[in-house]
């Protein structure tokens, strides 16, 4: 019996450097800024916030 073959590993993918126009980052940012979604982002950010904190213990009834 012979043994299964084995694939090729993939070749490394090579790195490349990629430059952005500074301005042109800056302009889109500001656009993201102002626009609805990214105002919904951070609202949805507050609320999920608003789920992971510590809850006050709450007071168990006294017993009659």
């Amino acid at each position: 019996m012979n043994p299964p073959a084995e694939p090729n590993p993939p070749a490394p993918i090579g790195l490349a450097e990629v430059r952005y126009s500074l301005p042109d980052l800056l302009r889109e940012l500001k656009t993201e800024r102002v626009a609805s979604v990214f105002a919904m982002e951070k609202l949805d950010q507050a609320e999920i916030g608003k789920l992971f904190k510590a809850k006050a213990p709450r007071r168990a009834k006294p017993k009659s």
